[in-house]
């Protein structure tokens, strides 16, 4: 038979299709696949087909030589029924049941839709139905798909007589076969249901077994899945069995996914296989071992088990003792949700096994178990213990990873931190390596975190020197702060020395020369000379300063023979005066009578107050008073600083509130508002994080005095204050402005400004005289423009707006314009 082929570049017999499986069903093929719809007029989609052709088919002569002339396609529909339908359009498997003359399928949605999965089983029955249905016909492409009739609606591939051209062609016309090809129905499956549906996962394979039950065949389903699982099924039309899961089999490790590439089933090996990208497992059909008890096995609804009592085991049929003694309960979906803890299976032999470090491999021993003695599920415990023994080989230590940072050693300064990790993950065994490298580290912390210095005096110095050997003098000593100059007390002290007496110290001037101090009648004259005498406790006899004046006084005679006489006083009581003088030898007399004035000097500081704060930066202070002496009598007050700050408790607090930040402006609602934060975070503050208060009264609001203080409809506001002082202002300006026209009008008036009026029956008598009486009407300059239409203005004019008896020299042809003017318009008043 020559080859043949769809229509080529007609999309209508092909579009863009993916093939899935093909089957031989008496004289035609079945060709499943999945295409790009053309009967879908909005947007684009995937339908799901079965293509049929038949067995015998040899094409066309002259018409569709080469092609397919027996080519039908039909929509296969796998979806959830409802008002709206939820559609599985893409066939991705399928498996053919001869016996049954059905067909399953694996539907899945589209690739850029939501992941969900379906199976749906047709019947041939069906499938024929549709083929000997209507057509679906489009005219042309402007043109809708119709419902055409069939015009062999029982085809089965006959053929026409073997003489002529046309020998061993079908019955079928060429014309028909070249437009007629889409049916018109879709084909349905034997449930309104999905036979399974899951949604979040995509199935890609699958193969169905008919299992012998105890009174039933049932079809067991093993559905293969992108994530590399098999879902082992029951597909039945009972409601109560209707999508029952049996079980899911993880065929992968955890966290690998791979998907199931293939499924066949060999029943005389009674073993499943799945294909992989890389390898093939084998999976046995049933597991009855797997439920130890008789609860476990009939829960589980499996067709392939049943509970022998004469055994009592779980077996398969052709395993039990007796049909009678056998038993299967399958009559609901097993409970699922029923909780399993794992159980290890028994150890396999041991077996030699390799074991590499990274570093190079060791021979050794290995044994494995499994947790499948059963499989923990539904939420059971896992086993718990090892499932690989080694044995016969060295193990190199490993470290543990490395423990938390510890605590800084210091609070503030310099500090260090430890981690450590031990060599035990694994412990060197069986003369494997120690662990290579530290065991312990350190490093640095609170390099940024100073700790506040510690101020404190040195020891005093030697006392100095007494400043007087006698007396009562001082001597001192000093000491100075270390690291600072914040130390609280004076850093000099003073101690008084050597309180006994000085020795009198006595001493005398030299005379004077002798002065004449009065002449007597008789011409005698009378002559005296001084000297002081000074006493006085004193150290130090240069520190004598004058005291006593000691005066004598001598009477000379005139004759200039007579030696003069010398009387001698030296203190007021006489002694040592041969003779008594009289009148005072000292006299006195006060200068300077203002007050020395005072100048101040600061007292010690006072000792440093508590820090203002434990944590985060506080400070303390220390004070002084210009009051050693204080300032007296305009003398120099005292310079500096009367108090002194300094920092103090500058580490960080381990947790709490801050100060108050100052209060911000009055808002809209009369309130203040101020803030204070967290050190260590919202946790570990109790109270709020802000505040509020009224905010104080102003003064800038004057109130007026009433009988209710709560009214305030007799005060004024600044706001009203403001607005009299510009409507003030605005008066004020509009005021003047007026004064400024008037006055503008009239000294200087303009001559368009104004028509004049005669005030006598004549206007304009024949015989001017200098001074004519006038009366006139102040218009606006716009009423006697020439190119402007004439104003007219209402007679009377208003009395307020009449000037009378106004004189002006000039005569009236002054103006600018005539008195002809058609545009004059004359006002009596």
């Amino acid at each position: 038979m020559p080859p043949l082929r769809t229509a080529q570049y007609n999309s209508k017999w092909l579009n863009e299709p993916h093939f899935v499986s093909a089957y031989e069903v008496g004289r035609f093929t079945y060709v499943f696949l999945r295409e790009t719809a053309v009967e879908y007029d909005c947007g684009k989609t995937v339908f799901s087909r079965v293509a049929r052709v038949c067995q015998n088919d040899v094409g066309g002569r002259f018409l569709l030589e080469d092609t397919w002339t027996t080519f039908m396609k039909a929509r296969l529909n796998c979806s959830r029924s409802g008002d709206v339908p939820f559609y599985y359009h893409e066939l991705q498997s399928t498996f053919f049941l001869p016996e049954q003359d059905l067909i399953y399928g694996v539907f899945t949605t589209n690739v850029n839709s939501i992941a969900a999965s379906a199976v749906c089983a047709f019947n041939l029955s069906a499938i024929a139905q549709v083929f000997n249905g209507p057509f679906r016909y489009q005219e042309n492409p402007r043109s809708s798909w119709l419902s055409t009739p069939n015009p062999m609606p029982n085809f089965q591939c006959g053929t026409v007589g073997d003489s002529g051209p046309a020998g061993n062609m079908t019955e079928r016309s060429l014309q028909d076969a070249q437009r007629l090809f889409l049916m018109a129905e879709v084909i349905q499956p034997v449930a309104t249901e999905p036979l399974v549906a899951q949604d979040n996962v995509r199935f890609s394979k699958l193969v169905v077994d008919i299992v012998q039950g105890r009174d039933t065949l049932y079809h067991v389903m093993y559905i293969g899945t992108e994530h590399g699982t098999v879902i082992k099924a029951l597909s039945t039309t009972n409601k109560s069995l209707h999508g029952c899961y049996l079980e899911e089999m993880e065929l992968l490790p955890p966290g690998q996914r791979e998907p199931i590439l293939n499924l066949q089933i060999l029943h005389s090996d009674r073993s499943l296989f799945v294909g992989l990208n890389s390898r093939v497992l084998k999976i046995p059909l049933e597991r009855c071992s797997n439920y130890p008890t008789r609860q476990t096995c009939l829960g589980a609804r499996d067709p392939y088990c049943g509970w022998d009592h004469q055994q009592k085991r779980c077996s398969t049929i052709e395993d039990s003792a007796s049909m009678a003694q056998w038993t299967q309960n399958i009559t609901e979906c097993p409970m699922r949700n029923l909780t399993q803890d794992g159980g290890f299976g028994p150890w396999a032999p041991w077996q030699p096994c390799t074991h590499d470090d990274g570093e190079g491999a060791n021979a050794c021993v290995c044994r494995l178990r499994s947790c499948d003695s059963p499989a923990p599920q539904c939420g059971g415990a896992k086993c718990n213990g090892p499932t690989i023994e080694v044995a016969n080989c060295s193990r190199n230590g490993g470290w543990t990873p490395w423990s938390p940072w510890t605590q800084c050693s210091t609070s503030c300064g310099m500090g260090f931190e430890v981690r450590q990790r031990s060599c035990n993950n694994p412990a060197p065994r069986h003369g494997g390596r120690v662990c290579v490298g530290q065991a312990r580290e350190e490093r640095l912390c609170n390099d940024k975190t100073p700790c506040p210095v510690a101020v404190s005096w040195t020891t005093w110095n030697s006392w100095s020197k007494c400043s007087s050997v006698c007396g009562g003098g001082v001597h001192s000593r000093v000491r100075s702060c270390e690291n600072g100059n914040n130390c609280p007390g004076c850093p000099l002290e003073y101690k008084a020395c050597n309180l006994e007496a000085c020795p009198e110290v006595r001493r005398n001037t030299p005379w004077s020369p002798w002065l004449p101090v009065n002449v007597t009648q008789g011409g005698a004259r009378q002559e005296q000379r001084w000297r002081y005498t000074c006493r006085a406790f004193l150290p130090n006899p240069h520190e004598l300063q004058l005291g006593k004046r000691k005066t004598e006084t001598r009477l000379c005679p005139n004759d200039g023979i007579t030696p003069c006489e010398t009387d001698v006083c030296a203190t007021p009581e006489g002694r040592n005066a041969p003779y008594a003088c009289s009148g005072s030898p000292v006299e006195y007399q006060d200068c300077n009578p203002q007050t020395c004035p005072v100048k101040g000097a600061w007292s010690c500081w006072s000792s440093w107050s508590e820090c203002s704060a434990s944590c985060g930066g506080g400070h303390y202070q220390r004070t002084r008073t210009c009051t050693n002496p204080a300032p007296k009598h305009s003398g120099d007050i005292c310079i500096g600083l009367h108090t002194e700050e300094a920092l103090c408790n500058t580490q960080e607090c381990e947790g709490g509130w801050g100060v108050w930040a100052e209060w911000a402006e009055c808002d809209e609602d009369g309130l203040q508002v101020r803030a204070r934060t967290c050190a260590a975070g919202p946790a570990t503050c109790v109270g709020n994080t802000t505040e509020q208060r009224a905010c104080p009264p102003q003064e800038s609001t004057v109130l007026q005095p009433g009988s209710d203080r709560s009214s305030r409809c007799a005060g004024f506001s600044l706001f009203h204050l403001v607005l009299t002082g510009v409507g003030g202002f605005v008066g004020a300006v509009l005021l003047s402005l007026l004064v400024y026209l008037y006055l503008q009008k009239v000294h200087r008036p303009s001559q368009e400004s104004a028509v004049i009026h005669p005030s006598t029956p004549n206007h304009l008598p024949p015989n001017n005289d200098k001074y004519t009486p006038m009366e006139f009407k102040t218009l606006n300059k716009s009423s006697i423009l020439p190119d402007e239409g004439c104003n007219f203005f209402p007679s009377p004019l208003q009395q307020t707006n009449v000037y009378a008896t106004t004189y002006y020299p000039t005569p009236l042809g002054k103006y600018d314009f005539s008195l002809d003017s058609p545009c004059r318009n004359y006002m009596h008043s």
